[in-house]
């Protein structure tokens, strides 16, 4: 824990000086002549930004708001006070509400911490650092003392800064003449920075400022990222196995620990419940983490199911954890249909809780861990491919745990796993994750009509006639397309609803019939690899999540 304060506190102290900054940096520098007026200004800042990213996910998630609804609150607290500053009835009128308390009024300090708030919540998109973590905490509707302790370090760093920031700016103005006699031009002159701030934000000048700046704190980003792949105690002992088939290291067995236990599992699918040391009392054990509508997953699974069939005898217990990525996969009902759709005998658990998936300290989707007779971590597999590998070690291990053991053949299945590194990558629809999004209006949650892009670019998707955008999907409306940009040999498409999807490539239209729960669906299949570009319309009422490519 200590470790993990230290490294947000070291995070935060560079996002306040990185180019993230700029956008409130010249408020904060101009916050006031008044000495105390820059203290209450960053703790607002602070207060408010801490608070928006800590529970910022799990409030929109709960409500039905679009996602961006705090950071336009923010913008318009900004175009009130600059006002206020302007206009001396305004900043009356701002006044009013506290007049109740006993010969008090709304001075400047209060102003600042006011001002501060506002700040705080535009301030919001610096907390990339943080942002994983709190995305865990809105998948799982748990927020950890982890997640608190990294949040509020991150935000102690970053006031450090923003508040010398703020003092320099308020002794810069101690020292400049006849400041004093001047108040009321240069409040009008903050009031207008404040303005122009909030019509920057609005129209993302502040974003294109600060995609062209180089990014001079990247240097410092990546220190602290080291010292977090190094940092004693962080995770389990498997954060090293893990790293080493992320980076494709050669696949051999190792020692990594104990294996973590299987727990908070919802329900459980072909199998009772296997929670006790009883279960696995002599057995080498293939825990797979997957999800049933992931296309990798489902290019894996025949792998697993020729496993469980030829080494069951043998004592092997392949075991998948389903833990969900989107909403509709929490839903047994759908993941039963989905398992049974994919031919899948072998026990399931359903993580819905993402405790296994913690347990683990997981990061994919789908991932293996093979965990020897003696309960200990022996061999990870991240990802698709290198079946034979991983059938070695099963074998390996097998042969470790009961001596002599007659073992059939290798299992022989295709492996269907995509090389190119051309490839389009998976592609999200919903305004949370659609980054390659390309046309108009802005992709956010809400219903609107969309206008195609005229030139869409390589691997970017675009969106025509009207939809409704959630977070994770866009549902479809009148005359609703979608065309998409791709480099693929097969095209998928994870939808639900009922309905029909019409593909139209080079002319050529097909259309497939939809129904039941989110799954995936091909629209196109090419012989082999090559680029195009494919035009889908979705029938009213459909649910779209992502493009994914085989």
């Amino acid at each position: 824990m200590v470790v993990l304060v230290l490294i947000g506190f070291a995070g935060g102290l560079i996002t306040g000086i990185s180019p993230c900054v700029l956008p409130v940096l010249p408020v904060v520098f101009l916050s006031g002549a008044d000495r105390r007026r820059p203290y209450r200004v960053v703790a607002g800042l602070t207060l408010i930004f801490t608070a928006v990213t800590l529970l910022g996910t799990l409030l929109l998630r709960a409500l039905p708001i679009p996602a961006d609804t705090i950071r336009w609150a923010g913008v318009a607290v900004l175009v009130v006070l600059g006002i206020g500053m302007i206009v001396p009835r305004v900043e009356d009128w701002l006044e009013k509400p506290f007049a109740w308390l006993p010969q008090r009024r709304v001075d400047d300090r209060r102003g600042g911490f006011v001002l501060g708030l506002a700040l705080g919540a535009v301030y919001v998109p610096c907390a990339g650092p943080v942002l994983a973590a709190i995305a865990v905490a809105g998948a799982t509707g748990r927020i950890s003392g982890s997640t608190i302790a990294l949040t509020i370090s991150f935000g102690a760093g970053t006031a450090i800064p923003l508040l010398f920031f703020a003092m320099a700016g308020s002794h810069l103005a101690d020292r400049l003449r006849g400041f004093r006699t001047r108040q009321r031009p240069i409040r009008i002159a903050a009031g207008a920075v404040v303005i122009a701030l909030a019509v920057a934000l609005t129209f993302n000048v502040t974003d294109v400022l600060q995609r062209n700046l180089p990014d001079y704190t990247s240097a410092l980003n990546d220190t602290v990222n080291k010292a977090k792949a190094l940092a004693p105690g962080q995770g389990s002992a498997l954060d090293g196995c893990i790293g080493d088939a992320l980076n494709g290291l050669p696949a051999e067995l190792r020692h990594w620990g104990p294996a973590p236990p299987i727990a908070g599992i919802s329900s459980w699918l072909n199998s009772p419940p296997l929670t006790t040391p009883a279960a696995y009392q002599g057995k080498v054990v293939l825990v797979d983490f997957w999800a049933y509508s992931c296309i990798n997953c489902q290019r894996a699974i025949p792998h697993l199911e020729a496993w469980d069939a030829a080494y069951r005898a043998a004592g092997l217990e392949v075991i998948g954890v389903h833990t969900p990525e989107y909403a509709f996969e929490h839903v047994a009902a759908n993941v039963a249909g989905g398992a049974r759709r994919l031919h899948m005998t072998y026990p399931i658990a359903l993580d819905n809780d993402y405790r296994t998936w913690n347990n683990f300290d997981n990061e994919s989707w789908p991932a293996s861990y093979l965990i020897d007779a003696t309960g200990m971590v022996r061999f990870v597999s991240v990802g698709e491919g290198d079946y034979g590998a991983t059938e070695d070690q099963i074998r390996a291990l097998l042969t470790d745990a009961h001596p002599g053991v007659d073992l059939p053949p290798a299992t022989s299945v295709a492996d269907t796993t995509p090389q190119s590194p051309f490839q389009t990558p998976e592609t999200y629809l919903g305004a949370e994750r659609a980054q390659y999004f390309d046309g108009s209006p802005k992709l956010q949650p809400g219903t609107a009509r969309y206008t195609p892009s005229a030139d869409l670019q390589p691997d970017t998707f675009t969106l025509g006639g009207t939809w409704s955008v959630t977070d994770e999907s866009i549902t479809a409306g009148p005359d609703a397309t979608i065309t998409l940009s791709y480099t693929a040999d097969d095209v998928y498409l994870d939808v639900g609803g009922t309905g029909t999807i019409t593909a139209t490539v080079a002319g050529r239209t097909t259309t497939y019939p939809v129904a039941g729960p989110p799954d995936i669906y091909t629209v196109l299949h090419r012989p082999a690899l090559g680029q195009g570009t494919l035009t889908v319309a979705l029938s009213p009422g459909l649910e779209a999540y992502s493009f994914t490519f085989g």
